[in-house]
């Protein structure tokens, strides 16, 4: 498994039309839209 401090997770949550984000710091956040999960995470610390 990677490891580090850029490496970012995607979940898709299943049953469901979401994903879960997982940011390198331990964060998680579920979102609809994926413009929007990529946004949190990029944005990095804002926002967590």
């Amino acid at each position: 498994m990677l490891a580090g401090d850029r490496v970012y997770r995607i979940h898709w949550v299943l049953g469901t039309d979401r994903l879960r984000a997982v940011c390198h710091c331990g964060a998680e956040r579920e979102f609809e839209d994926p413009v929007q999960l990529w946004d949190w995470l990029l944005a990095h610390p804002e926002g967590h």
